[in-house]
């Protein structure tokens, strides 16, 4: 990979950093200003930000580190031994004008893989996948393909490769067809269906697993995958004390149109020409305590959000991980749908 693809100007957003580093082999980013070394970036400090209610409009010198570690020309030889005593993926090498001629990243072979994150791991695959009609009136939403593999299996396989091995499958419309692929498929993970007698929305499934998972887990939509590293989240969630993290997602939205704003006589207060909005925004992935499963009421039909709420209202920690935009792709519409294949089929 060449150094241009690991550096980004002060001046850019937060925004552009986020979808620079989703791409980036290490999560880090080096900034430059007149093309000079000065600070660096990573995916922890744009979620510190974004925690500590920064705005989503900030640039990247507002949330970088300037005092970051580098080596001098000469100094290339301890690179790697640099690497491992201050526990960094990828150090810079300056010339005296302060110019990256080269860049040392931390051997792979070097780094312990974890491949932990051993945690039951819910998937809501009951609904009915109206949005995405016609397609569902054969298939369920869960086994519509993703080029060739059905988005219920690429959502388990993503879990699979960092360690779960216990998938509960809530299934309602067209349920013998999903057990009868992944009854079909080779898998070294276990699968267990819950079947739902009667539609209970996005939270109230989780009412037929009581005195089942008795431990932190993992709830998905199954129209979604989330392209973040699910150990980080799954130690922000238990460090933070959190009975709930939300995996959200940042999110910008250009209104092709001049939004103008008046005041209470009726004159114009302000234009805007083609507004470009950013926000945060629910992706549909969560981590939670068994405690959400163990108080909910039986055979009660409820969503998720209206759960967060109860236990937010009710003073309860519930935490936010944030992710870049292009690490999100949802499927919940036929547009979404096209786009996801898209993007999956670039990067296969």
């Amino acid at each position: 990979m060449e150094i241009k693809n690991f550096l980004i100007n002060e001046d850019c957003t937060m925004l552009e950093a986020m979808e620079q580093l989703n791409n980036a082999i290490k999560k880090i980013l080096f900034v430059t200003k007149s093309g000079s070394f000065v600070a660096t970036i990573t995916d922890g400090d744009i979620r510190r930000w974004i925690l500590a209610k920064g705005s989503l409009n900030a640039q990247v010198k507002d949330v970088a580190n300037y005092k970051p570690k580098f080596l001098r020309e000469g100094q290339k030889s301890i690179a790697k031994k640099y690497l491992k005593e201050h526990s960094i993926e990828a150090v810079p090498i300056l010339n005296d004008e302060n110019k990256i001629i080269s860049i040392v990243l931390r051997d792979e072979k070097n780094i312990e893989l974890m491949n932990s994150l051993n945690i039951p791991v819910v998937i809501m695959a009951g609904g009915l996948g109206t949005r995405l009609y016609p397609y569902t009136k054969i298939l369920p939403k869960p086994l519509i393909p993703i080029g060739d593999i059905p988005i219920l299996q690429r959502i388990i396989d993503r879990f699979n490769s960092v360690g779960c091995d216990d998938f509960y499958v809530i299934v309602n419309h067209k349920k013998n067809m999903i057990k009868a692929y992944f009854n079909e498929i080779e898998k070294g993970y276990n699968i267990h269906y819950i079947d739902e007698a009667k539609p209970l929305g996005t939270g109230g499934g989780l009412s037929l697993l009581k005195d089942i998972i008795k431990e932190t887990f993992v709830l998905s939509n199954c129209d979604i995958l989330i392209d973040a590293d699910y150990e980080k989240i799954y130690r922000q969630h238990k460090s933070r004390g959190n009975i709930i993290t939300m995996v959200c997602s940042v999110k910008k939205i250009n209104i092709p149109y001049g939004v103008i704003d008046i005041d209470s006589d009726g004159n114009i207060e302000s234009m805007k020409e083609k507004p470009e909005y950013s926000f945060i925004t629910n992706t549909g992935m969560y981590f939670a305590e068994p405690k959400v499963i163990d108080e909910l009421k039986n055979n009660e039909a409820t969503g998720f959000p209206d759960i967060i709420q109860k236990y937010k209202d009710a003073g309860e920690k519930i935490g936010v991980y944030p992710i870049s935009e292009t690490a999100w792709m949802d499927m919940g519409q036929l547009n979404e749908l096209e786009q996801m294949r898209k993007k999956i089929e670039q990067h296969e």
